[in-house]
């Protein structure tokens, strides 16, 4: 019995199992993110690889570079109806995201302070408003060595561009 969230596609032909609580949530305003979600961030609960599986249906993948990074985002989706479900990356092969809309109870996954963080407000639409005591990275939150980057934590809302 799985004690994960579950979630799927728009038709239904392909269906997940995270098979666990997320370690942590990123929202993401890069430019990648802003193509693939259609909107202005995304919202990605991000889970062991190791624990979660496709429990229907087989997703297509595509494949392309991170400009951030330089290294390969894989986008599982749905061949059907096109709604992506996850990404997979050549940069943290032990780790995937998902599409948080794609969950069955999206609001299931609380996005707080304490498991979250906002990366890449350098590419964030003019007026995006990150609250107070996020953390917030201008990038990304690690050295493409791993080396993790120490984030902006304000104490009032920032707004992008304001």
């Amino acid at each position: 019995m799985s004690t994960g969230y579950k979630g799927r596609c728009l038709c239904g032909n392909v269906e997940y199992d995270t098979g666990q609580d997320p370690l942590w949530v990123t929202v993401c305003y890069c430019r990648f993110c802003q193509r693939a979600t259609g909107s202005d961030r995304m919202i990605e609960p991000i889970f062991e690889r190791d624990g979660f599986s496709f429990t229907k249906g087989t997703p297509a993948v595509y494949t392309l570079p991170s400009e951030g990074s330089g290294q390969d985002v894989n986008v599982h989706f749905c061949a059907d109806c096109g709604t992506k479900l996850a990404l997979t990356f050549a940069r943290w092969p032990d780790r995937l995201g998902v599409y948080i809309g794609t969950l069955d109870d999206p609001g299931a996954i609380s996005v707080t302070p304490e498991n979250s963080k906002h990366i890449f407000l350098s590419e964030a639409r003019q007026g995006t408003i990150v609250p107070p005591g996020f953390k917030f990275f201008e990038r990304h939150a690690a050295e493409n060595d791993g080396t993790p980057i120490e984030p902006t934590i304000l104490q009032k809302p920032y707004v992008v561009g304001g």
